[in-house]
């Protein structure tokens, strides 16, 4: 593969250093290693009366790697547990609600469960950051330690509650890339007077030394990057960053990222819906959203490293 300049640094990703890489020209790109069977036609099961079918929405555009993934899988294992007694129809950003619109449908009971990441409901709560990440805070495998051992689930109940939902942590993304830029930035100095989409506290970070934080979806980043709207941008990593062809628009690519050491993805369930499961249900949603989370995890590792 023909590479113009030299990428720094490149085990920093994976090795959560404090180092800087900067990727200026990718030419070929990685080829998945999803298997089609990953997500094949859910089974035709005999099923009674008590069939439930559930409306998830997500702030992921439709069959977008990684992320538009873990809903399905969440789907698939859920289905075929309850040998088709319960359902979930997805419904990808836009399709039913706008992305950021996925904490309040749920809330109200206009749909019964979103996946999404926490800290977009950062003007609701700014406690919701904790549960996607926090600058300079957890890995991904302290994080899940706090939510598992150390209490964390309790207070993200409670949080959670106040808005009617139970939420689930379901995947994590682990650490986030520092972004892609327009121009190159060598000094604190180069950030100030900046566009740059990044939510939650990050976002607050980068107001306070001057640049201007915007919080988009990630499916505006790209048009936003194209019309000059916003300078730079981190979405996710080199897998779902180079997807979106960010390196077309803004080439200085920098990494990783102060942010987020830790993305934690969120199943939230309308807290009346929760309510409804029979504890049986209840533990069976547990259960697929760890193990779901643990595939995810693994998956954003191996490819993250081959789209680098």
């Amino acid at each position: 593969m023909k590479r113009r300049y030299i990428l720094a640094s490149f085990a920093a990703l994976l090795s959560g250093a404090a180092s800087i890489g900067v990727l200026r020209k990718h030419v070929e790109k990685p080829k998945s290693t999803q298997h089609p069977a990953d997500f094949a036609e859910v089974p035709n099961f005999s099923i009674g009366k008590n069939r439930q079918k559930f409306r998830v929405v997500t702030s992921w555009p439709k069959d977008f790697p990684g992320l538009a993934d873990i809903p399905k899988r969440i789907r698939q294992s859920v289905y075929e547990l309850t040998q088709g007694r319960i359902d979930m129809e997805i419904y990808a950003a836009g399709e039913l609600v706008g992305a950021l619109e996925c904490f309040d449908a749920v809330s109200t009971g206009a749909a019964d469960m979103y996946h999404s990441a926490e800290y977009y409901w950062h003007g609701k709560s700014v406690d919701f950051n904790f549960f996607t990440g926090m600058p300079m805070g957890f890995t991904a495998t302290e994080h899940t330690s706090w939510i598992e051992h150390g209490g964390g689930q309790k207070l993200w109940d409670n949080l959670s509650a106040e808005f009617n939902i139970k939420a689930l942590g379901s995947g994590n993304t682990g650490h986030q890339m520092g972004g892609w830029f327009k121009r190159e930035i060598n000094s604190l100095d180069d950030m100030r007077g900046l566009k740059m989409r990044m939510p939650g506290l990050g976002g607050e970070v980068l107001r306070r030394i001057g640049t201007a934080a915007v919080q988009l979806p990630g499916s505006e980043i790209y048009q936003a990057l194209q019309s000059g709207t916003i300078d730079g941008t981190e979405w996710v990593g080199p897998w779902n960053d180079y997807a979106f062809g960010f390196y077309r628009e803004a080439p200085y690519y920098y990494g990783p990222g102060f942010h987020e050491p830790s993305a934690e993805l969120t199943l939230g369930i309308n807290l009346r819906v929760w309510q409804s499961l029979s504890s049986t249900d209840q533990a069976l949603f547990q259960t697929v959203a760890r193990a779901v989370g643990r595939v995810t995890s693994a998956q954003y590792t191996h490819e993250n490293a081959r789209a680098l």
